[in-house]
């Protein structure tokens, strides 16, 4: 992986890595977990389930269906019934689009040379075994209520890599993609009272832009300060599904563990 970009290739990913494809001409990305064997746990909409076997990601986990069946793997689509989290082979999570991996333990400088957001992040990542675990278990027991803006895939992938949770659930999410939606036209809005202090257009977009940075770092995971560590077994109580169907299927949750070992 280069500064400018994550690119890299299937040979290269290992179980346990946060991976992530760009759609729409690098509009917005949609991530997973890679689990091994050509195989990533993701997140998307619940809605979508019925067209999740081939798909390819549209909408931050939204999904348009290529191929009704899946020509590689019989279990390419594989989901708990009410839950956006799905098992799905790594040619149907790219669809058409790029690998690229996400980084982890990023310095600050290199977190604000990546403009865009959704790519790295300074937190750094669990061992490997407690990843694939926190995706499995997931696999089995739903992630809640897909938000774009806070609970959407990139939150999943984030969760799965590093076991953090924001205590301000009517705030922004851990998605590094949230965060620059919000803060980009927040920056524009904070820096239109210095116009008047500024030496043209080029001064508007140089504090604009610093802003802008600013604003995606303060909301990094990495260095938030109203994060805790949660162990995956306990997400239904931070998650608050209390009383929702999803709190059944994790009381089944050992019953249903072998099922997703023999998945990967």
């Amino acid at each position: 992986m280069g500064l400018l970009s994550n690119k890299v290739e299937k040979t290269e990913i290992k179980p346990g890595d946060h991976i992530y494809s760009w759609r729409a001409i690098y509009t917005y990305s949609h991530h997973g977990i890679y689990v091994g064997g050509s195989k990533v746990v993701h997140f998307t909409r619940e809605r979508d389930r019925s067209s999740s076997v081939g798909t390819s990601i549209n909408s931050f986990g939204s999904s348009s269906k290529l191929q009704s069946v899946c020509p590689t793997f019989p279990d390419c689509g594989f989901r708990q019934e009410n839950s956006g989290v799905v098992l799905s082979c790594l040619d149907c999570f790219l669809g058409n689009g790029s690998l690229y991996c996400f980084e982890y333990g990023a310095t600050p400088s290199v977190f604000v040379a990546k403009v865009r957001g959704g790519t790295c992040t300074t937190a750094t990542s669990d061992p490997t075994d407690i990843v694939i675990h926190r995706a499995m278990y997931l696999l089995q027991n739903g992630f809640g209520n897909y938000d774009v803006f806070q609970n959407n895939c990139e939150d999943f992938a984030l969760y799965c890599k590093t076991g953090l949770l924001i205590l301000d659930k009517s705030g922004v999410g851990r998605s590094g993609q949230a965060s620059s939606i919000i803060g980009a036209p927040l920056a524009a809005l904070l820096s239109s009272p210095l116009k008047m202090l500024m030496a043209g257009p080029v001064g508007v977009a140089t504090v604009t832009a610093g802003m802008y940075c600013v604003s995606r770092y303060a909301t990094d995971i990495g260095v938030r300060t109203d994060v805790i560590k949660v162990a995956v077994e306990d997400m239904a109580v931070n998650l608050g599904w209390a009383g929702h169907p999803q709190e059944d299927k994790v009381e089944e949750s050992n019953s249903n563990g072998k099922q997703a070992s023999s998945l990967i």
